[in-house]
């Protein structure tokens, strides 16, 4: 097969240039229309379901909402965990799929059980599915500022805060919405409009009126009616009853009851105006005034690219139309196209310094341009066509994809070298009375070289087939890689064995030296070498296990990891206070802590997120807040070089401010995180029981203990107590006794002191809650709510104090759940030291120190317990790699001996990966473990080329030790070539600093490294071993028909 291809390509010259150039147009239009992110979405496959619950406590919520749902969840097909959260209104539940299940089929199996557990719901109340968006949804943030943005008088500012929020709620969402790609568009902050009718309860006892006769009198005066359609002298007419409220003189003017042929009307009793809702969240921009904010969700699996750049013309298109109120503005604070462009040019950047260097390589050891160019061109060509796959199977280019292609450029490279190589010395030998045609020359070099080039490529590729099989979030993150990295390597294959013969017969003419100077200097170095070696096998032999041992010695000195955090270029500090603290409380300390980061001259702009959005996929309390603190680009940076020293500044300037606690996460991170796990922290130890003050109480004792764990910072233990609860207690002796019933009580602490949504008010479009409430004063203390009263069956107005025990207690803030069992986590991220070890001190401890009572556990999750899943993954998927390898090796010579000669160098190849993560401080993670998989593949190539040589020379009658000596030395040069190559293809990648770079930086660390003690020891320990582990005759090889 190969020597067809290579005789039709040679045949057909101007064809193969042709259709070369025909695939690269194609390669850059695919490139522009695949999917562009900044990295692949890791999000599980998941449906979140937000229940709205006005008024109620995280117990009640728990019992009567989550609880429920929670059971009808379980036992769903391809069901992965349930988990909740039930705080003050507010029920979430996150039902987690195994992810070969259908998105859209997990809805529709969690909408069926909705729908069956409506029925135990309290009533009036409406579970609906979050958004299909996922971690990486949030690609567009962007604030409102209007004419008074500068205003100091609180009315003009509730005003104009009140009019943005209106905007945001019913003209930018729906406009927004309206883009393709966009499923929803988060609002927050400014203050919601609506009616409210605050109804005296003087007054009521005066027109000896009850507060539901003031609440049934509102909602049935606004209402429209059809009266179907009205025929008379021809003509046809609809009959519309209009009585729908349109003003607050229609609701002044509602007559509640006729007394004495007088009607008393509603404001006879109220006062009517327009307010706000309660405020459950807020925006701050800078620490210095507060806003309201649109974040805008892209569907799963959307173009964030092509997202992001439609939002923006829709936007542009708003405010040059004068859409929006004279003097309002969108502007954006946070764009994920910034992160797009940044983290794809830093692998951009690192493709392009690859591709230039290789060449560069390649010129410095043939010293011969046209060959270079040769080379260059297959460079050019493979990733363009690279492209037209990965747009036909639907990979989006990213920091994974695009790395891969990176990583490859040094393979790619590899079989075009030793082509052009072999060719190169193939012509410069050609001449004298036995002078062939450039052609045959050419035709006969890529032959000689065709058989290994393929089965070495092959192998790299099947070294990489198992990464395809990596599950959870290291999965979505690294198979992408994997399957560019194959496509890449297949796709230079091809290339290789067409268009690298046909360039070498236009522009190789044999008029150059067979070896340059620096090939003859290689070889003088090596040729008393390899024959010294040859002489002291057993020396050889035993210096390199000594070798192997000592870096297998070095390993506990490696810190391990998951998968190095990558930089967003933006900073989230999740702050935390206490959770009493009322909302305006919290609005001055976040402007005291976006104050204080603002200092940093650093940080471009922050804007604090306070309490929940509009959609609450994430419900925080008041007391807890998540700002976006967008960075400047760090060559301007003064007060830190690195990130992680700008981080640890800031921790320090925010303990300063009393009250708080934190947590420094990204954008990104923290929202994969929660979604993921649950927690927002790198690492979660989570405790599960039943009582929730035993639960606290050992959650503390945890913390204390993981404080003295070196390396642990943010700790946090989730806060499930310590929220301030105003209980009436009814007593039900004393409620009998007036001939009262538990919900007439009730209905006064709902509407009276909760404030019940009796009707809407429609303006156009726009629709308005209108509620009914006490006033402030008679409401807002103990004191007044036991003034309130209750009308007795005899009608005696009896005050609420006499019915019920009135007073503060504390109780639970929140109550999370896991697999149907009540949990609290304590988390903490990990700064100057590897999360294994950390991990490990902080178990030994805990189980040593920390009793808990029976029907309690804990377990470890966040991303050591992703860690720990790849780890298992990879104690399988190595060894079957291995296998895999060995498995062609013996298809390759058809021989055991020469298969395991050639797997017996794997472990020397480990060596200077194993020194190099040592040296540099990175740890091993799960890119290091396939840097080691993939120099595995690097080696195997190498070993190939020189026993396929060896053999070769054998099968002509060289003698043994002279086809070991001779082999060894015509292929020092491909070999060093090839390794070079690739070590230069990822010596951009160490380098790099830009955004993403951290991902891929230990992978390229193991390989360089492990290049230099892999390719030593293929030049010397190979050739020592070959002579045991030859045949004793060379025999000719079996070669596979296809081929």
């Amino acid at each position: 097969m190969i020597a067809s291809l290579l005789e039709f390509s040679l045949r057909q010259r101007a064809l193969v240039i042709g259709l070369a150039t025909l695939l690269c147009v194609a390669g850059v239009f695919a490139f522009q229309s695949i999917p562009i992110d900044a990295y692949p979405d890791v999000t599980n496959i998941q449906v979140q379901v937000l229940t709205d619950a006005p008024g109620l406590s995280p117990v009640e919520v728990e019992r009567f909402i989550t609880y429920p749902l929670e059971l009808q969840m379980t036992g769903l097909p391809g069901l992965a965990e349930v988990r909740s959260l039930s705080k003050f209104a507010i029920s979430q539940i996150t039902v987690v799929f195994n992810d070969d299940v259908d998105i859209y089929f997990a809805r529709q199996l969690v909408l069926e059980r909705i729908m069956a557990a409506k029925k135990r719901l309290p009533e009036g109340l409406e579970p609906v599915m979050a958004p299909v968006s996922t971690g990486l949804g949030e690609v567009y943030q962007y604030y409102l500022e209007g004419p008074n943005a500068t205003a100091t008088d609180p009315a003009i500012v509730e005003a104009e805060l009140t009019d943005q929020r209106t905007l945001q709620d019913w003209i930018l969402r729906p406009l927004l919405k309206s883009v393709p790609g966009v499923i929803d568009v988060n609002g927050m902050g400014g203050f919601v409009k609506q009616y409210q009718v605050l109804v005296d309860p003087a007054k009521l006892r005066k027109f000896d009126l009850a507060l539901h006769q003031v609440y049934d009198a509102v909602a049935k005066n606004n209402a429209n009616a059809g009266g179907n359609v009205l025929e008379r002298h021809g003509e046809r007419a609809i009959v519309r009853g209009l009585g729908l409220i349109k003003s607050v003189n229609d609701i002044e003017s509602i007559i509640v009851k006729e007394s004495g042929g007088t009607p008393v009307f509603v404001r006879d009793v109220a006062e009517i105006r327009i307010g706000h809702a309660v405020r459950h969240g807020a925006a701050v921009l800078n620490g210095e005034r507060e806003v309201v904010i649109g974040t805008v969700l892209m569907i799963r699996e959307g173009n964030a690219r092509q997202v992001v750049e439609a939002i923006k013309a829709k936007v542009d298109d708003l405010q040059q139309h004068h859409l929006l109120p004279s003097g309002t503005k969108i502007l954006p604070f946070y764009d994920r196209i910034e992160l797009v462009t940044a983290a794809i040019d830093t692998v951009r950047n690192a493709l392009i310094e690859g591709i230039v260097l290789v060449a560069f390589v390649f010129f410095f050891f043939l010293g011969h341009v046209r060959s270079a160019i040769v080379v260059t061109a297959t460079l050019i060509v493979t990733p363009l066509i690279t492209f037209i796959v990965m747009r036909q199977v639907g990979l989006s280019a990213n920091l994974m994809t695009l790395g891969g292609l990176a990583i490859a450029i040094g393979e790619i490279a590899d079989g075009t070298l030793v082509v052009v190589e072999n060719v190169y010395r193939h012509l410069a030998l050609n001449n004298g009375a036995s002078r062939k045609s450039t052609s045959e020359v050419i035709l006969q070099a890529a032959k000689e070289v065709g058989r290994p080039i393929l089965f070495g490529i092959l192998i790299i590729s099947v070294v990489f087939l198992p990464l395809m099989t990596l599950h959870g979030m290291e999965g979505k993150m690294f198979a992408p890689l994997a399957y560019t990295l194959v496509i890449a390597l297949l796709a230079s294959v091809v290339v290789t064995l067409t268009l690298t013969p046909v360039l070498a017969s236009v522009m190789l003419r044999g008029d150059h030296l067979e070896e340059t100077r620096l090939t003859r200097w290689m070889k003088a170095g090596y040729l008393p070498m390899i024959t010294w070696t040859l002489r002291h096998r057993s020396l050889v032999l035993g210096g390199s296990t000594a070798l192997v041992l000592l870096s297998v010695s070095l390993v506990p000195f490696i810190g391990r990891e998951f998968i190095p955090i990558l930089d967003e270029g933006a900073l989230t500090p999740l702050i935390i206070r206490l959770p009493s603290v009322s909302l305006p409380e919290s609005i001055e300390m976040e402007k005291r802590a976006l104050r204080a980061l603002r200092k940093f001259p650093e940080v471009r702009l922050a804007v604090g997120k306070i309490g929940r959005s509009e959609i609450a996929n994430e419900p925080q309390e008041p007391n807890e807040s998540d700002p976006v603190v967008l960075l400047h680009p760090r060559d301007t940076w003064t007060t830190a070089r690195t990130k992680s020293d700008l981080v640890e500044a800031m921790r320090g300037r925010l303990a300063e401010i009393p009250g708080i606690s934190f947590l420094m996460s990204q954008p990104i991170q923290q929202r994969v995180d929660e979604l993921i796990s649950g927690v927002k922290t790198e690492v979660a130890i989570k405790l599960f029981g039943d009582d929730l003050d035993v639960l606290k109480e050992k959650a503390e004792q945890i913390a204390a203990i993981m404080k003295t764990v070196e390396g642990v910072k943010d700790l946090r233990v989730e806060q499930i107590a310590g929220q301030p609860y105003l209980t009436v207690d009814i007593d039900r002796q004393k409620i009998a006794r007036f001939g009262i019933n538990v919900a007439d009580v009730q209905e006064i602490v709902a509407t009276a002191i909760g404030g019940e949504a009796a009707t809407y008010v429609y303006e156009g479009e726009r629709r308005f809650e209108l509620t009914l409430r006490f006033p402030e004063p008679q409401r807002n203390s103990i004191g007044a709510i036991g003034e309130i009263r209750v009308k007795s069956a005899s009608g005696a107005l009896i005050p609420m104090s006499e019915l019920a025990t009135i007073e503060m207690r504390e109780g639970p803030s929140r109550i999370s759940r896991e697999h149907v069992k009540r949990r609290i986590y304590i988390g903490f991220n990990v700064v100057g030291h590897d999360i294994g070890s950390v991990v490990e001190e902080g178990r030994k401890k805990l189980e040593s120190l920390v009793h808990l009572p029976e029907g309690y556990q804990v377990t470890w999750g966040g991303a050591f317990e992703n860690m720990e899943r790849a780890n298992a993954r990879l104690l399988i998927i190595v060894p079957i790699t291995l296998g895999l390898v060995f498995f062609l090796l013996v298809w390759t010579f058809h021989s055991l001996r020469y298969a395991a000669l050639i797997v017996i160098n794997l472990p020397f190849a480990a060596i200077g990966g194993v020194v190099s993560l040592w040296l540099s401080g990175e740890y091993l993670s799960v890119p290091a473990s396939i840097g080691f998989i993939e120099l595995f593949g690097l080696g195997v190539g190498n070993g190939i080329m020189l026993v396929s040589y060896i053999n070769q020379l054998r099968n002509e009658g060289t003698q043994i030790d002279q086809a070991i000596v001779s082999g060894c030395v015509l292929r020092l040069r491909p070999v060093v070539m090839t390794m070079m190559t690739t070590l230069v293809g990822l010596l951009p990648l160490v380098l790099a600093q830009g955004i993403g770079a951290e991902v891929q930086r230990p992978l390229a660390t193991v390989v360089i490294g492990g290049l230099f003690t892999s390719t030593s020891l293929t030049l010397v320990l190979l050739p020592v071993l070959y002579r045991w582990f030859a045949e004793k005759e060379a025999g000719k090889e079996h070669t596979p028909e296809w081929v």
